[in-house]
């Protein structure tokens, strides 16, 4: 982590209204005068933390940190209506129309990756280039990757960690408890998600265990179960067919090999689909953004 850049206060915060009940938070760092750098935080419903933003100079970029609908700060937290992909490349519209930037850098890891490829193939005109970290395709079988797809701990991991769910359809039942279940049901649920994300990543944190923290954690993963469950609004016109409408900017893609969470597949998919991409190889990295390499 010695490389990242260090952190810097926000030197604007502002809630935007955007519609359908929804407000977002808006952040911007760095340098005001700067090349701008439009930030999209993964899960969908993760929200931007400081560690997206300290990979860019401060000196050189103005940071423009979102939290997408129902996500980090934005109103209402775990808010699922009115909260599609499309809502969230309009929104993005209205951020860059409010702040008045004719085009910016766009970056995004995981889910943010996803969002940044379909924005950029809606607005192509708006994109200087891409940054695109683990990127995630979210066909059918992506999301069944994550539940167990090609993991062989999967089945007696998930009944461990979330022994009310039925042995299939998985995402179904998370989706449900998480929408509509009790507090307890749902509390259950968000913990069990969070230590598989941690198994599959490898990472050793100790599980939370504060009403605040676990609360977040149920509003984060019913947006992301919200989501998944709908092919994240993408099914229509797949991510792939979508990258012929992507502009032919600068445009890199870093993807971990030992990633377990969004699949080295994926990342080989969309460097065939973007022939002018570079796609570079982060090797012994997995899904943690703050692995040496990926730094």
């Amino acid at each position: 982590l010695a490389s990242l850049y260090p952190d810097t206060p926000p030197w604007q915060r502002q809630m935007l209204a955007v519609g359908g009940g929804h407000d977002i938070m808006l952040q911007q760092h760095g340098n005001a005068h700067g090349l701008p750098a439009l930030v999209l935080h993964g899960g969908p419903g993760s929200g931007c933390s400081p560690l997206l933003r300290r990979v860019f100079d401060p000196q050189r970029f103005r940071i423009i940190c979102v939290d997408q609908r129902g996500a980090g700060a934005s109103r209402p937290r775990g808010g699922i209506e009115h909260n599609t992909t499309a809502h969230l490349i309009d929104d993005l519209r209205r951020v860059r129309a409010a702040l008045g930037i004719d085009n910016w850098f766009v970056a995004g890891g995981s889910w943010g990756a996803t969002l940044a490829l379909a924005y950029a193939a809606e607005e192509p005109t708006a994109v200087s280039a891409l940054l695109l970290r683990s990127s995630f395709l979210a066909r059918a079988e992506d999301i069944a990757w994550f539940f167990g797809g090609a993991h062989d701990e999967a089945p007696q991991e998930w009944a461990r960690l979330a022994p009310l769910a039925p042995d299939a359809d998985l995402l179904p039942w998370f989706a449900a408890t998480l929408r509509d279940g009790n507090d307890e049901a749902q509390r259950q649920a968000a913990l069990a998600w969070w230590q598989w994300e941690q198994a599959l990543a490898r990472t050793q944190a100790p599980a939370p265990d504060d009403d605040d923290t676990v609360r977040a954690l149920i509003d984060r993963y019913r947006v992301q179960s919200h989501y998944l469950i709908s092919g994240c609004f993408l099914a229509d016109r797949p991510l792939l067919q979508r990258c012929a409408d992507v502009p032919r900017v600068p445009t890199l893609l870093l993807h971990g090999t030992a990633d377990r969470i969004c699949r080295t597949e994926g990342a080989r998919l969309l460097q065939l689909a973007l022939p002018h991409a570079q796609l570079r190889w982060i090797d012994g990295a997995g899904h943690d953004p703050t692995h040496p390499g990926m730094v």
